[in-house]
């Protein structure tokens, strides 16, 4: 019940072939292994929409909203009783439809990361030259979700290190992140997230917040006076302050910038919030 909860759902598929290890199906096939996934989701679905016919059903005769509400998930029941995702669902522009299928929080209509799990001969291609992975990014890219490689063995090993000899242990296998940080990106990317940084004499620290998120609101994130308060922003990109030697060398170059309550925050903005409460 707890994965209902989830923003997105990453996928791990086996994308090696080792006789050592022997697959529950007997063979290597991701495609296979990503459907069986998907139907358990479905039947979990399928389950949901069972009970919320059933406590629907009992008023439904005597008010049309939930008459409204039976007829739909009776449709979406049947969409998915056909094998089919519930981000395949076409919802339509009606408010009640939409609230509703956001309500009911099914597994198969949030968005799906895929680590395809390859060895570690594969990593440094990013495996380009795996066919299994290339079956997975063919049927990712059909359904709009991201994938990424991975090397579950590495990765372990890399759990094992602190951060000194992770970017040493890295660069030995000519990798620039680990699986993890992949893992990051990818989820941001398909959430729709971005990160701002501020900085200061204590701590830098980063934040995230959505795609379109104005500055007012961004400044909310960090407590609810800098966003009833707010007055401007300054603003820098993180390669910028970086590369003058912080907010003064930026500022001395021009390069930090007065904003107001419609800027849209960036991602790898550095910003120093003016308030007054």
């Amino acid at each position: 019940s707890n994965i209902r909860e989830v923003d997105a759902i990453v996928h791990v598929v086996r994308c090696f072939e080792d006789d050592n290890i022997v697959h529950v199906d007997g063979s290597i096939d991701p495609l296979r292994d990503i459907e069986t996934i998907n139907l358990e989701l479905i039947f979990s679905d399928i389950e949901i929409l069972e009970r919320r016919i059933a406590k629907v059903s009992r008023g439904a005769n005597n008010d049309k909203k939930l008459k409204k509400e039976l007829e739909f998930v009776q449709r979406i029941k049947a969409f998915l009783e056909e094998n089919k995702l519930a981000k395949n669902f076409e919802v339509g522009d009606d408010d009640d439809e939409k609230a509703w299928f956001k309500e009911y929080n099914l597994l198969t209509a949030k968005p799906v990361i895929y680590a395809a799990n390859v060895s570690e001969d594969d990593l440094a291609d990013d495996g380009a030259a795996n066919e299994h992975v290339s079956r997975v990014r063919e049927y990712a890219k059909d359904e709009n979700s991201e994938v990424f490689v991975i090397c579950a063995q590495i990765e372990q090993e890399i759990a094992e290190l602190d951060e000194d000899e992770t970017k040493e242990f890295l660069e030995d296998l000519g990798l620039k992140e680990s699986g993890l940080e992949k893992l990051i990106r990818a989820s941001y990317r398909i959430l729709g997230l971005i990160s701002f940084l501020t900085t200061g004499p204590d701590e830098t620290r980063a934040w995230t917040i959505t795609e379109g998120t104005k500055a007012p609101q961004a400044a909310g994130k960090i407590h609810t006076d800098f966003e009833r308060g707010f007055i401007r922003a300054e603003v820098v990109s993180y390669d910028n302050l970086i590369e003058n030697g912080g907010m003064n060398g930026a500022k001395e170059k021009g390069l930090v910038r007065s904003e107001g309550k419609e800027y849209v925050m960036k991602d790898g903005d550095v910003v120093l919030f003016r308030f007054n409460v």
